[in-house]
C-alpha cells in the first residue's frame, strides 16, 4: 500500500511544547487578577487591560513579567511587587522595567490603510503639542513610506551616532523644535526599504531602545499602515500607552479602520481617539465645506467601536505646500482651521496626560 506521507517531513523538527499543567495555569490566573487590581490614574483603567503587563510567565513559585511604562509611571513597578507579595504560594517577583529613557507618554499614530493623510496628521499634531510648550519626538516607523524628513526639512539629513554610559545611540535630528528619527534617513535617496521580516525587526527595534531622545513629554511614534510584522514588532517593544487612528470619511477607509482598532485591542492596547482627515473642502470664497469624499465614516465608526472622534480636519491646499517646504501648517499658519482643530487637540491631550505648558494667546482661546 503506498505511502501518503510527505517526503519533506522531517524527524528532527521541535516537538510543541507541553500543554502548562492546571496547578500553573491557576497560579497565572490568580496573578493576572492581583494585576487588574492596580489602575493607571491617567488613562483611568488596570494596567493588564492597558497592556502594560507582558510576557506573564509563572514557574514554580516564581512569577516573571515585563512592565511596560513611561519616565513617570515607574512607581508602578513598586505597586506590582507589593500586590504580588500578597500571593501565599509566590517566594519571589521578578519584574523587568520596559521604558525609552526619558519619555513620559509614547502614542502611536496607525491607519487602517495608505493614503489617508496619517504622516502628515503626526507632523502636525507633533507641531501642535511643540506649540503648546511640550517637549515633542517623532519616530518615523513607517518603512514603506518615511516621508516625515521632507515635511520637517530633515530629508538631506543624516543619522549620527552618540556614545553613552549604556552603549552607542542614535541622535535624533531636530527641526522647529521636534526631535527626528526616521527609517528614511538609512536609505539612500530614492531607494526603496526593501527590509525582509528580520532585519525589519532589528532595525526597528534599535529605534526604539537605541535613540538618545533625551526628556520628551511626548513620543510619537507614525506607524506604518495596516497590522503587519512592522506593527506588531513596535508595539510588543515599545511603551506604548495608546493610539490615535486616522481615517477618512468613505467607507473603504471605515473598513480598514474598524479590522485595526480589533488588532490593537487584541494585543491590549488602548485606542484613544479617532481623527477624521479630509472630512471636507472649505470654499476659500464663501467658506463652505464640500465633503468631497463623503461624510459620516469617523462618526460611524466611533460610534460603533465607542472611540472618541477627536476632531474632522479639512482639506487644505496649503498643507501640501508647506508640507514640500518643511514648514507644518501648524506652526506657519496657527490661525488656520486646520491648524486651531489641532491645537484643540494637542490641549485635550496636554489635560489628559497632566502635560503643564505655557499656552500662546490663541491657542488659550481654543482650549
Amino acid at each position: 500500500m503506498p505511502s501518503h506521507s510527505s517526503p519533506f517531513q522531517r524527524s528532527d523538527l521541535p516537538q510543541p511544547e507541553p500543554a502548562p499543567d492546571p496547578l500553573t495555569l491557576a497560579r497565572k490566573t490568580e496573578v493576572t487578577q492581583h494585576l487588574k487590581r492596580i489602575h493607571e490614574p491617567i488613562l483611568g483603567n488596570d494596567i493588564v487591560s492597558l497592556g502594560m503587563v507582558r510576557n506573564l510567565q509563572v514557574v514554580n513559585d516564581y512569577v516573571y513579567l515585563r512592565l511596560y511604562v513611561g519616565r513617570h509611571q515607574y512607581a508602578l513597578q513598586r505597586q506590582v511587587q507589593q500586590t504580588l507579595s500578597e500571593l501565599i504560594w509566590c517566594k519571589k517577583v521578578y519584574v523587568q522595567l520596559c521604558t525609552i529613557p526619558g519619555v513620559r507618554i509614547t502614542l502611536a499614530v496607525s491607519s487602517g490603510k495608505g493614503g489617508v493623510g496619517k504622516s502628515t496628521t503626526a507632523v502636525n499634531l507633533a507641531a501642535a503639542l511643540s506649540r503648546t510648550g511640550a517637549k515633542v519626538g517623532l519616530l518615523d516607523a513607517d518603512i514603506y513610506g518615511p516621508n516625515v524628513p521632507q515635511m520637517l526639512g530633515l530629508s538631506q539629513s543624516t543619522v549620527s551616532v552618540t556614545e553613552t554610559p549604556d552603549g552607542q545611540r542614535f541622535l535624533p535630528l531636530e527641526a522647529h523644535g521636534i526631535k527626528l528619527m526616521s527609517v528614511g534617513l538609512l536609505a539612500e535617496r530614492d531607494h526603496p526599504l526593501a527590509w525582509r521580516g528580520p532585519v525589519m525587526h532589528k532595525i526597528l527595534t534599535q529605534f526604539i531602545h537605541e535613540v538618545e531622545w533625551g526628556e520628551l513629554d511626548y513620543l510619537l511614534i507614525d506607524l506604518p499602515p495596516g497590522t503587519g510584522d512592522a506593527q506588531i514588532t513596535i508595539v510588543q517593544e515599545s511603551p506604548i500607552c495608546g493610539v490615535i487612528m486616522v481615517t477618512t470619511p468613505q467607507q473603504v477607509a471605515v473598513s480598514d479602520v474598524r479590522r485595526s482598532v480589533q488588532m490593537f485591542r487584541r494585543v491590549g492596547v488602548p485606542v484613544l481617539g479617532l481623527i477624521e482627515n479630509m472630512s471636507y473642502l472649505l470654499c476659500e470664497h464663501c467658506g463652505e465645506p464640500t465633503p468631497i469624499f463623503g461624510r459620516g465614516g469617523g462618526t460611524q465608526i466611533a460610534t460603533e467601536l465607542h472611540v472618541p472622534l477627536w476632531g474632522q480636519i479639512p482639506i487644505d491646499p496649503r498643507i501640501c505646500e508647506l508640507g514640500d517646504q518643511g514648514e507644518p501648517l501648524p506652526l506657519k499658519l496657527p490661525t488656520a482651521p486646520l491648524s486651531l482643530i489641532f491645537a484643540q487637540i494637542a490641549n485635550g491631550l496636554n489635560a489628559t496626560f497632566g502635560i503643564s505648558t505655557a499656552l500662546e494667546p490663541e491657542l488659550q482661546e481654543t482650549a
